[in-house]
């Protein structure tokens, strides 16, 4: 799950995009509405994967 992807088509800006050694460094911000859509699509793609693990425990049985 690509969380600034999903920001950014969410209608987020990202302000930060950097790395400092091995550290990844990113800032987004944007509308209260940006946010509420961004949490929908975390939500769907966290219901999507837990559905895919029952389905694959599912075929290994």
């Amino acid at each position: 799950m690509d969380l600034i992807e999903m920001a950014k088509k969410s209608g987020m800006q990202v302000l930060l995009d950097a790395q400092i050694g091995s550290q990844m460094y990113h800032s987004v911000c944007g509308p209260l509405s940006s946010l509420q859509r961004f949490a929908d699509e975390v939500g769907k793609a966290l219901a999507a994967e837990a559905a895919a693990r029952i389905a694959d425990a599912a075929t290994e049985t």
